[in-house]
């Protein structure tokens, strides 16, 4: 089926403080111009763009203002806000974000994503929640709300309520995080560890995690506790701490493996030592014992 495009129907313009410039609203089905209501809808694979990003929906809906002023460029409408539904995509050379819906206020420079979650994807790391995560593309910053996760291309993953995350463009042209604070039930989650804490801040360049306040380590049914740690995403290592003068110490409790033991050498009994009855206090001998535990206690106060 061919496409029907109507965007040379409409071609809106809108005044910002810097520059004027345009956005082209297209779709397959059509696309509605309400004069009175101000706001003009595209209806079907609708599709809204400017120079530097595009917004793809099923219904994209952009709501505009008549300028009064008496200047031929002040005649031409400005667009207020843009909203989008059903199946959404944002691509900018930025980050690209996918959700169910999403509110661009144009003055404010902001999208608001929603979804089932909602996620924001560069290069290297993505971003869901299923809250909503609000895109600031000029500052290069998101804050996502609700069951946030972060993914890095190591597959490691920082859980939390909310992050606020910054972005710069690397060497490539390609956007990466440069930082992400992390804030509320915040957890790590690596191939070989898992640490919680109440807050931190994530370093993806160095793959760095620095945990702040009721600091907990878990690896291999061993766990410790302290205020600060900082994990190493690379190697796996965390370093915990606790604060100066606090008076608490680092505490934890390690699992002690058995020694393995060397099998006996194998004999073959002759008939009459086959033909012993057995009184089954062999078998209560060799029971395996069960896993001893030892609890360390460390001092080391930050510096």
């Amino acid at each position: 089926m061919n496409k029907l495009f109507v965007s040379a129907l409409f071609l809106i313009s809108y005044i910002c403080p810097a520059q004027a410039e345009k956005i082209n609203l297209v779709a397959d089905d059509r696309v509605e111009w309400h004069q009175t209501e101000q706001k003009m809808v595209a209806v079907g694979n609708a599709l809204a763009s400017k120079k530097d990003m595009s917004i793809r929906a099923d219904t994209i809906t952009a709501f505009y203002e008549n300028n009064k002023e008496g200047t031929t460029q002040a005649k031409k409408s400005q667009i207020k806000t843009v909203h989008a539904k059903g199946n959404v995509i944002l691509k900018s050379d930025r980050a690209d974000g996918f959700g169910n819906t999403m509110d661009y206020d144009v003055a404010a420079d902001s999208m608001v994503l929603k979804g089932t979650p909602a996620k924001i994807k560069t290069a290297e790391e993505e971003i869901t929640a299923t809250g909503s995560i609000t895109y600031y593309p000029s500052k290069q910053q998101a804050v996502a709300l609700e069951n946030v996760i972060a993914i890095d291309a190591q597959k490691n993953k920082v859980y939390a309520d909310r992050m606020i995350s910054f972005f710069e463009k690397n060497a490539q042209g390609n956007l990466e995080m440069q930082r992400v604070e992390i804030y509320d039930n915040v957890k790590i989650v690596t191939k070989d560890a898992e640490v919680t804490a109440d807050r931190g801040v994530y370093l993806p360049k160095d793959n760095l995690v620095n945990l702040y306040d009721h600091v907990v380590i878990k690896q291999d049914g061993n766990f410790i506790r302290g205020d600060v740690a900082v994990t190493d995403l690379n190697t796996g290592i965390s370093r915990l701490q606790t604060k100066k003068g606090s008076g608490k110490r680092v505490s934890g409790v390690f699992k002690e493996k058995d020694k393995e033991k060397k099998p006996e050498p194998q004999t073959t009994p002759n008939k009459e030592e086959n033909q012993t009855p057995t009184t089954g206090a062999e078998n209560k001998a060799e029971q395996p014992k069960q896993t001893p535990q030892k609890t360390w206690e460390l001092n080391e106060p930050l510096k």
